[in-house]
């Protein structure tokens, strides 16, 4: 308790001599948060840019097979130059200083002399406190050592940081406080950084294949009064300015599809939706799905869409169709897997629901296998329970699982030559599902009849089924081409594309419990 005490008299020590830093430099007017703009004319990367023409293109291709800043003399060597960044070291500080300015590209060194700088700003500058954000102006050179740095001329405090960063060696080590205080995690960890900046890429990449395939991008409501589309429940709220109770979408087919009655060939949307579950490592209530759909094509048209589609974007953003996850490697370069949900049940349980008739013969081989089912479940139901058991878990390499029961899929058509089966595929990569995908169902007597089947499974308890949607059905009534339509789950492809554990390694701002006063990596609560 007494180590406690003084490290906190410590902080608290720390904090005010920060304080007291930028209260000397208002009174002496240098209050750094009057300043509105900096000019800066480089990053850290541009400065650092010297390839050969054979790296340029080594690094186009995402290459690890060359260290890409390697030059030993940069293009910039002689010119003047402005940066800009957050101070993560310090070193020196006789007559000469050495900092190291971190920046969205990386770092940079900043070479500062008391002779070069003046007397008084060399004094002013050895005040700078590690975290504190400057902007620098100075010429590039090159260290015997091969380091690229700036000779600092003048150097102006952006910003000053008032709270101390995590020591440099250890970090943030509290895994739960790297998610609530995402901003200093980003700061710490390059790893982090470039997480995010290649999710920015892969959404940016999904948006460029699709957009040339002429989609179109669109917007469709959140905040809805019937949330069907999937199997999920939702979240509930008022709107008090119609009295009104509404939902937020747990889906965006729905709406889309609306679109395609509407005469819009090819649609597509990425943005949140929201689902009352449970978090895990793969789930959480709010997250990032893409819809599309395509008008005069079928399950197999949305296959071929999702094979090329995912090729494109893991060359375009890591440069090979090669990735690996947790060190398994995963081939998007060879043909994807086609396989249907009875054959693999059939593959990885050696039990054939070809050769099963009745509900109570699919009971029975469940019992056998100590496969849990429910009262409600029917024969459909049943397979799908044995395909999550039994083989969900193999389905490493990128696999489309075909044609699944009728039970499971009400919004999807039957499949002509046997009706207790729909044109729906899901694909699987590293036992994951990553995506959906259906011959759109489009008789809107059979979607009534699927509805009202819904709607009995909901008064049997079953909180994630579907109720009617009578706009909807007017819709399909007023009559819908045959229609191909997918949903993709961006944050697991993310996940995938990044070597990331965990859906929070790739939200931003996961969704976290709500605490009073959380504790700081540095000891003092955020309210």
């Amino acid at each position: 308790m007494e180590n406690t005490e003084q490290t906190q008299e410590q902080l608290s020590a720390l904090l005010q001599v920060r304080r007291d830093k930028l209260t000397e430099l208002q009174n002496d007017g240098r209050d750094p948060f009057k300043i509105t703009k900096f000019e800066r004319t480089h990053t850290s990367a541009q400065l650092k840019e010297n390839y050969t023409e054979e790296e340029r293109e080594l690094k186009k291709r995402g290459s690890d097979e060359v260290q890409i800043i390697k030059a030993q003399v940069s293009q910039f060597d002689g010119q003047t130059v402005s940066i800009a960044g957050r101070i993560m070291s310090k070193r020196g500080m006789g007559k000469v200083g050495f900092v190291h300015v971190s920046d969205i590209d990386g770092q940079i060194q900043l070479f500062v002399k008391k002779d070069i700088l003046g007397e008084d700003e060399y004094a002013r500058f050895k005040k700078l406190d590690i975290g504190d954000i400057i902007g620098a102006e100075g010429e590039v050179f090159t260290t015997q050592t091969g380091e690229i740095s700036v000779r600092a001329e003048k150097i102006t405090l952006l910003s000053k940081s008032l709270l101390p960063l995590p020591e440099k060696f250890h970090g943030m080590t509290d895994t739960d406080l790297r998610y609530r205080q995402r901003y200093i995690d980003l700061i710490m960890n390059a790893d982090v950084k470039k997480t995010f900046i290649n999710r920015s890429k892969i959404i940016a990449s999904i948006r460029s294949y699709l957009n040339g395939q002429n989609f179109l991008e669109v917007e469709t409501p959140m905040l809805v009064a019937n949330a069907g589309g999937a199997a999920a429940r939702p979240f509930e709220t008022h709107f008090n300015a119609l009295d009104e109770d509404f939902k937020l979408r747990i889906s965006l087919e729905l709406y889309l599809k609306r679109l395609i009655v509407g005469g819009f060939d090819k649609v597509y949307e990425i943005g949140r939706v929201f689902r009352n579950e449970g978090l895990d490592t793969r789930h959480n209530p709010e997250f990032t799905l893409m819809e599309l759909y395509q008008a005069y094509t079928d399950y197999h048209g949305m296959m071929d869409l999702t094979e090329n589609l995912y090729r494109h974007v893991a060359k375009e953003v890591l440069g090979t169709t090669t990735i690996v996850y947790n060190g398994i490697e995963m081939d998007l370069g060879k043909p994807f897997e086609r396989i249907t949900m009875v054959d693999a049940v059939k593959k990885y349980a050696g039990v054939d629901f070809n050769e099963i008739n009745t509900l109570e013969e699919a009971r029975k081989v469940a019992d056998e296998h100590h496969v849990e089912y429910e009262d409600r479940h029917k024969k459909g139901d049943i397979l799908n329970l044995f395909f999550e058991e039994y083989a969900e878990e193999h389905l490493i390499q990128p696999t489309f699982v075909m044609d699944h029961p009728v039970e499971i899929s009400p919004l999807t058509k039957k499949k002509p030559e046997n009706p207790d089966y729909v044109e729906r595929f899901e694909f699987f990569m590293n036992g994951w599902e990553m995506a959906n995908a259906y011959s759109e169902l489009n008789d809107p007597i059979d979607q009534r009849e699927r509805f009202k089947a819904q709607e009995e499974l909901l008064a049997q308890g079953d909180e994630e089924a579907n109720t009617t949607d009578e706009d909807f059905m007017r819709a399909l009534e007023i009559g819908m081409p045959p229609t191909g339509g997918i949903g993709f789950g961006i944050d697991r492809m993310c996940m995938l594309l990044t070597d990331s554990p965990a859906i929070r390694d790739v939200l931003l701002f996961p969704t976290m419990k709500t605490l009073g006063g959380v504790k700081s990596e540095n000891g003092v609560k955020d309210k």
